[in-house]
């Protein structure tokens, strides 16, 4: 594959950067909101002027004209598009996000949405926000992963527009690497080796990049709010935690290693944002006695991995190994250790004074703090509520969410569950909505650890996850 082709498909669809799994709270900085600041940026604490500059500056081209996404409702499917004919523009625009899984701004709902920076030219601009802004219940929450967002749904209605109306050849990322299988999660971590690999060491463009081998594997976005207690990033740990590993997705050709090189002081301001997140408390009823009884079971099973939420010092950050775990490998078997291997030896790594593991043997065991709101579970996002994480057994082979709905009994989204794919179900774009674990990489099996637990202290456990 060419790099001429690779470098036009990657530019093409720019929001490819949605930065990967970061963290949260800097020292004395304030718990983020979803408002921008209104301060002045002198001002500002540096996690403020983080959060400022992921609503303002722009990393990448945009990758749309605001006027081609709001023509997008064109090339729906015939109902779909039915429907959109006669709603008002502002109606449009609402079903239009609702399509696609973008979260509207709070204070302009007609505006770009928060996964979207306006480039003032009449484009839009993806930022990291695409992936790691969602919502629970319909409302926005900061930090939490969007699990709404329909990455290829998207990238392929743009490119039809872009045919039908600007005359431009279909294309795209997704001949080369899918960017999701299921809505609510994307090929994100196979973006970054695409990226990297056409970089030398001190991120010069290379004439002929030589892309390593890799297995692509849907990722859901974890909660920012609990990268503050991780020392290392990704579900397997690989690189420690820097500004300067979260910004490899704006790595696209269109930007230069000095140009890149410069935005390094934004960066460190846009951890600092993501450290400043604070878990959401739940908002719902707390059983307090049931609840002290699932802690003494949790503390018995679940703690030595996840260690005790809201206390820092007590995360083991353990890796456990993947036969041990069970879970879906694909992740692990699909990075490949040259790509790992970059990020040690080039200036992402200092140059190799990062200690990078280029050979993970599992995967780490995360913080659960906020765990009520980060459905659905496990690094693919294959099991949709807790109490499905806490039987194995139980989990269904294929579900399918509502948009907005929150399940309190189960704890996680509301969805409908099957014992297999509905046969019935062929187009693609539909596929995606539901979850299909019988895909390579979207296995729900392992972490069978809750089974060492009574069904009684299952119930008091999933009572005890709400007060994290």
């Amino acid at each position: 594959m060419s790099s001429r082709f690779v470098a036009s498909v990657v530019l093409g669809y720019g929001c490819l950067f949605a930065l990967p799994m970061v963290s949260r709270a800097a020292e004395g900085a304030p718990a983020a909101t979803l408002e921008a600041p209104a301060a002045k940026p002198a001002t500002l604490t540096p996690a403020e002027r983080g959060w400022q500059r992921l609503r303002s500056d722009a990393y990448a081209p945009a990758e749309f004209k605001v006027e081609l996404f709001d023509r997008l409702w064109e090339f729906w499917p015939a109902a779909l598009k039915e429907q959109a004919a006669k709603a008002s523009p502002e109606e449009r625009r609402k079903m239009a996000f609702s399509r696609y899984g973008l979260v509207a701004d709070p204070d302009d709902p007609q505006a770009a949405p928060l996964s979207v920076v306006d480039d003032g030219q009449g484009g839009w601009v993806m930022n990291c926000l695409a992936c790691h802004q969602g919502k629970v219940e319909g409302q926005p929450i900061p930090g939490v992963g969007n699990s709404h967002f329909a990455f290829q749904t998207l990238t392929t209605d743009v490119a039809k527009a872009r045919q039908a109306l600007e005359g431009q050849r279909a294309g795209g990322m997704s001949g080369f690497v899918p960017l999701g299988l299921s809505n609510g999660t994307t090929n994100a971590q196979v973006f970054s080796v695409v990226l990297t690999a056409m970089r030398d060491k001190d991120l010069n463009l290379v004439k002929q990049p030589k892309f390593p081998r890799f297995k692509n594997h849907d990722l859901d976005a974890p909660p920012f709010w609990n990268v503050k207690h991780k020392k290392n990033l990704y579900i397997d740990g690989f690189v420690p935690k820097t500004h300067r590993v979260i910004m490899q997705f704006a790595l696209v050709p269109g930007n230069t290693a000095e140009s890149f090189k410069e935005r390094e002081d934004a960066f460190r301001e846009i951890l600092a944002w993501i450290e400043s997140l604070e878990a959401p408390k739940y908002p719902g009823k707390i059983e307090t006695a049931l609840a002290d009884v699932g802690r003494v079971a949790y503390e018995r099973v679940c703690a030595d991995c996840h260690g005790t939420p809201g206390i820092a010092e007590s995360y083991p950050e353990r890796t456990i190994a993947i036969d041990e775990i069970g879970t879906d490998r694909t992740r692990l078997d699909g990075m490949p250790a040259e790509h790992r291997r970059f990020y040690r030896d080039s200036w992402f790594g200092e140059y190799g004074k990062l200690e990078v593991t280029e050979e993970p043997e599992g995967y780490v065991a995360p913080p659960l703090d906020g765990v009520w709101a980060s459905a659905p579970y496990f690094h693919n996002g294959s099991v949709p509520t807790l109490w499905h994480v806490l039987h194995p057994d139980a989990r269904p082979a294929a579900w399918l969410r509502s948009e907005n709905g929150y399940d309190h009994e189960r704890m996680g989204l509301e969805v409908q569950e099957f014992a297999a794919m509905p046969s019935e179900v062929k187009d693609l774009e539909q596929k995606r909505s539901y979850f299909n674990t019988a895909i390579a990489g979207k296995s729900a099996a392992g972490h069978n650890f809750p089974n060492e637990l009574s069904e009684d202290e299952r119930q008091a456990v999933l009572e005890y996850l709400k007060t994290f």
